[in-house]
């Protein structure tokens, strides 16, 4: 069964081989990216599989060695041959039953990236503003677009709040994990008796949606305008370009002032609506799949504690897996690919065991 699936794989990888050189394909812009993607994703699946058969190959004429051959130094060579192909066999099926588990779709989305002070005060506040400048960092290492849209300054450091659109490659496939409540546990600066606080931050991770994917009636919205600030509530300019925007059906507001624009920051309030308003739909999607669990991994839930970062003991622990490194200072520089790589597999580990469950 799984090689009549990857030889379907692989027929469609031919097509769209084909199909990508066409010029009514590269002529159309949305058509080439599309087709690409889609090349991307195959590709990969089409190596691993031709890997996977000379694999099969290679065990089939060690076999065939074995049942026939005469010569004693030939079959020893052909059983040390099984022994080293059979777990590379069994390797190769784990991959590209992995590979084979169904994408989901808003993985290859941009981002709205929201961080928010939670309990704690001024610590939370300045915990904030160093998820940011992790999350920046990171987003550096990606090659992605990382861009400010609006935020609110905390008097003593940090933010109160702040949203960031990120764009490049597999932006929301990668970032959706990270999605919860981050708990800091340090000596603040201001704390003279050197005892340790527990401070927190809310992120919020949107898969950014497309007009197709959210139509919003304008007449739904209302917007108003006010002068654009800096860092210590200081004017940037003093025409009214900042915009802010309340959905009234839901009583979403969104507001953006980095832009001198209006129009500009008008748009960029409306692509965060837009998002906002699109994941709010999908959680209702989520809730409405009867006897379906869903997956604490992916699950995105603000509300749920998902690491701690212990400044005393340098120590960052994933609750959701389990996994501890102490190496903090180095994830605050913007390393946590490791985080999101364990993530990825235990969420690939949980899809595949309810595959299995479903067959």
């Amino acid at each position: 069964m799984l090689t009549e699936q990857l030889e379907g794989i692989k027929e469609r990888f031919e097509e769209v081989s084909q199909q990508i050189t066409m010029p009514e394909v590269v002529s159309d812009m949305e058509k080439f990216k599309k087709i690409s993607k889609e090349y991307r994703d195959l590709e990969k699946i089409v190596i691993e599989y031709n890997s996977y058969k000379l694999i099969l190959a290679n065990l089939e004429e060690a076999r065939e060695i074995l049942a026939t051959e005469k010569d004693e130094e030939m079959r020893e060579m052909a059983k040390m041959e099984l022994e080293e192909l059979a777990p590379r066999k069994e390797e190769a099926e784990e991959k590209l039953k992995e590979l084979l588990i169904p994408k989901d779709p808003n993985d290859s989305k941009d981002s709205i990236l929201e961080i928010r002070a939670g309990t704690g005060g001024d610590e939370a506040s300045i915990f904030a503003g160093d998820l940011f400048r992790m999350y920046q960092r990171f987003a550096a290492t990606q090659g992605w677009q990382f861009t400010v849209m609006d935020y609110t300054d905390a008097p003593s450091g940090g933010y109160k709040e702040i949203v960031v659109s990120v764009k490049g490659e597999d932006v929301y496939g990668k970032l959706k994990y990270e999605s919860g409540v981050h708990r800091v546990q340090r000596v603040p600066a201001t704390e003279s008796q050197g005892r340790i606080h527990t401070s927190a931050a809310t992120v919020a991770v949107l898969p950014e949606a497309d007009e197709v994917d959210v139509q919003i009636n304008m007449n739904d919205i209302r917007k108003d305008t006010f002068c654009s600030s800096g860092a210590g509530g200081q004017s940037v300019n003093t025409t009214y370009s900042a915009v802010r925007i309340t959905h009234l059906p839901t009583g979403l507001v969104v507001q953006c002032q980095d832009e001198r624009s209006q129009i500009k920051n008008f748009d960029k309030a409306l692509t965060v609506l837009r998002s906002r308003l699109y994941e709010m739909e999908l959680a209702r999607q989520n809730e409405s799949i009867a006897g379906e669990r869903k997956s604490l991994v992916g699950s995105g839930d603000r509300s749920d504690k998902i690491r701690t970062y212990n400044y005393p003991q340098g120590r960052v622990t994933d609750h959701r897996i389990g996994f501890t490194v102490y190496n903090l200072p180095t994830v605050m520089e913007g390393n946590i690919g490791e985080f999101i790589e364990k993530l990825r597999l235990a969420e690939n580990a949980e899809k595949m065991k309810e595959g299995a469950a479903a067959i």
